[in-house]
C-alpha cells in the first residue's frame, strides 16, 4: 500500500475547488445570518422601520403569533374567492392611504 495518496488530475482538482469555494460560501452565508440574528436579539424585540417589508412581517410575526395566527385562521375560513373580494375593496383604499 502507497503511504502518500495519489495526486488529484485537473479535473478532480477543478471539482475540489468548486467544493472548497461552495463551502466558503455556505460559511460566509452562516456567518452572516448568525450576524443577523445577534443584532436582532440586541434590538429588543421592535420592529425597525428602515428594514424590508419582508423582514418587517417576519419580525411582526416573530412578535405576534396569536394575531397573525388568528388573520390566517380568519383567512381559512372566508375561503380564496371571498378573500379575493376583499382584497380588491381593501387593498385601493389601503393604497390611497399610503399615499397621503
Amino acid at each position: 500500500m502507497p503511504a502518500t495518496t495519489p495526486r488529484p488530475t485537473p479535473e478532480q482538482q477543478q471539482v475540489l475547488d468548486r467544493i472548497l469555494a461552495q463551502r466558503e460560501r455556505l460559511r460566509a452565508r452562516r456567518d452572516a445570518l448568525r450576524q443577523a440574528r445577534a443584532a436582532a436579539i440586541a434590538q429588543g424585540g421592535r420592529v425597525n422601520p428602515a428594514d424590508p417589508l419582508l423582514a418587517r412581517r417576519a419580525s411582526f410575526a416573530r412578535l405576534h403569533p396569536l394575531a397573525v395566527a388568528a388573520v390566517l385562521g380568519a383567512a381559512a375560513l372566508a375561503g380564496p374567492s371571498r378573500l379575493v373580494r376583499m382584497a380588491g375593496v381593501v387593498l385601493p383604499t389601503i393604497l390611497r392611504m399610503r399615499r397621503r
